[in-house]
């Protein structure tokens, strides 16, 4: 799985507990991204740095922080989960048909939104950003639903899952 490895500040990569130091989009190196897109997997991946919390539930005890391989294969998302010198702790892959009809929007927005700011249409952005967040917290619902008895994760955490969900999504779409 070849990819560009957006990592955080040494200083917050060395804080313990359960939280994400490293996230891996597989791909990442493979396919360009549209600027808007560009930004919101930036963001995404700064924000879970600067507070996250992704606790995976397994029989053995590391307390992280942890590293994250994201990817899409064969119609699942894989969590590959390690730890930051690379080691394995667990991999889980989720079916992704659930999660399709809200990437789609989530691209229809997009889209959307793109158009709105070439035109200068203020008044649409600000409405495009309102059905974003709506989809946004509808895609963390699902993804803690899923995710639940296999990795922890909060509110917030699983938003900013939801984004790299759907890059992830356009980078297959892509290739």
């Amino acid at each position: 799985m070849g990819g560009m490895t957006p990592t955080l500040p040494p200083a917050q990569a060395a804080l313990a507990g359960p939280r994400l130091a490293r996230v891996v989009l597989d791909g990442e190196s493979q396919t360009g991204l549209s600027p808007f897109i560009e930004a919101d997997r930036e963001q995404a991946v700064a924000d879970l740095g600067a507070a996250s919390h992704f606790a995976p539930l397994t029989r053995a005890e590391v307390p992280g922080p942890y590293e994250l391989h994201l990817a899409i294969r064969e119609g699942r998302l894989i969590f590959d989960v390690r730890d930051l010198a690379g080691a394995p702790i667990i991999a889980i892959g989720l079916v992704l048909t659930p999660f399709r009809r809200l990437v789609k929007d989530y691209q229809l927005l997009v889209d959307s939104h793109i158009m709105a700011v070439e035109e200068g249409r203020e008044a649409r952005i600000q409405a495009i950003d309102m059905g974003r967040r709506g989809l946004h917290n509808e895609g963390a619902e699902l993804m803690r639903q899923r995710l639940a008895g296999k990795i922890e994760i909060d509110f917030d955490t699983a938003r900013r899952l939801f984004t790299l969900v759907c890059v992830l999504h356009q980078r297959v779409s892509a290739r």
